[in-house]
């Protein structure tokens, strides 16, 4: 009985010392992807920047249309149907595909201006475009690629793929952007932004969060798996 327990915490020994042997030699973090603030300056862009010079909708689109002073008017959020129109208070069907944002506010206007309002002053926003989209991959639940919403964090957009897998490193989460036609990156500390000691990342259409994979976890995980084959618990008697 003596010699089984002794074998039995000698593989017990031997699986800890395998997990410790990756701890130490497990690689390093990038050090070219900048990390703290260095990465959130890296990845910061005007919020002009978020979509093309004149990006033109589409059918499937949404936006939002506020008319100036008139709320009732106003509309949060309204699809554009499959023919390209958005229909609005008053005036109906309105033609938006293939016009930019200001385009379609400047249609808006007139035709409000045509029989109901005098001077109307109209602003349009595209809250989810077709062709705005993120990514997320790596070490998350359900991977893709997903439609871009006005004010999309890293947060929320880690919600979108269900969550990081146990075996995530969460100090190790990448935005990859392009601003200005330059490929950058910033490397991000999960359990901080969760724990609130660092703010929560604001997305825009086309990034591609990577979130990387802990070695050490995984290596956790396979030992769990294999203690029954290990035979470190054994039944007592």
């Amino acid at each position: 009985m003596r010699r089984l327990l002794q074998t039995a915490g000698g593989q017990h020994a031997i699986a800890f010392a395998c997990v410790l042997g990756l701890t130490a030699c497990q690689a390093p973090l990038d050090p070219v992807v900048p990390a703290g603030q260095a990465g959130y300056d890296a990845v910061a862009v005007e919020p002009a920047a978020t979509l093309p010079s004149r990006y033109t909708l589409s059918p499937g689109d949404v936006v939002s249309v506020r008319v100036f002073d008139e709320p009732e008017l106003s509309v949060e959020e309204v699809a554009l149907d499959n023919a390209g129109n958005v229909t609005l208070p008053l005036v109906g069907e309105v033609r938006a595909v293939g016009l930019s944002a200001a385009e379609l506010a400047a249609a808006v206007e007139a035709a409000y201006a045509t029989n109901y309002l005098r001077d109307p002053r109209v602003t349009v926003l595209v809250k989810q475009g077709r062709g705005r989209t993120i990514a997320v991959e790596g070490e998350v639940e359900q991977p893709g690629v997903f439609p871009y919403a006005e004010g999309q964090t890293l947060l929320s957009a880690l919600a979108l793929a269900r969550s990081p897998t146990e075996t995530a490193k969460l100090d190790e989460v990448m935005i990859f952007r392009t601003v200005d036609g330059q490929r950058q990156a910033g490397r991000f500390d999960l359990r901080a932004i969760r724990g609130g000691r660092m703010p929560d990342v604001a997305l825009v259409p086309g990034d591609v969060v990577v979130v990387g994979y802990s070695s050490i976890r995984g290596a956790w995980q396979d030992v769990l798996r294999a203690l029954p084959v290990f035979g470190i618990f054994r039944p007592i008697g």
